[in-house]
């Protein structure tokens, strides 16, 4: 059993696999060459963790249409964003109704964000 579990495995890299040494005879894994800026990722995480807070809020204070607008909008579902015409076309509604449903929404999502309702 031991074999067929190591067979399975046998592509497999890990990041934290030395792969050699520096000039000073360190060593180096694989990790240290693929590394990624920390300011990067750091910053991603923090975008990551604003956007589930403004999902959850917009799941909190927001229904229907409203909701429906802004997560076309801001692409809070999939990540695409759609312009107020491509709203206004899926939805069957005037892109200035569209304008002002968002307008709307997002009067209620900055008072319930002023609020402290999303923590």
């Amino acid at each position: 059993m031991c074999l067929r579990a190591s067979q399975k495995r046998k592509g497999e890299v890990s990041l934290q696999e030395p792969i050699g040494t520096d000039a000073e005879g360190n060593e180096v894994t694989l990790s240290d060459v693929l590394g990624t800026d920390e300011a990067h990722v750091h910053g991603e995480v923090e975008r990551r963790l604003s956007l589930q807070s403004v999902r959850r809020l917009a799941d909190q204070c927001l229904k229907g249409r409203e909701k429906t607008v802004i997560d076309m909008r801001y692409g809070l579902l999939d990540g695409q964003m759609h312009a107020q015409q491509e709203v206004a076309q899926m939805l069957g509604i005037s892109r200035s109704y569209v304008s002002r449903i968002e307008k709307k929404a997002m009067e209620r999502l900055k008072l319930a964000f002023e609020q402290g309702t999303s923590e």
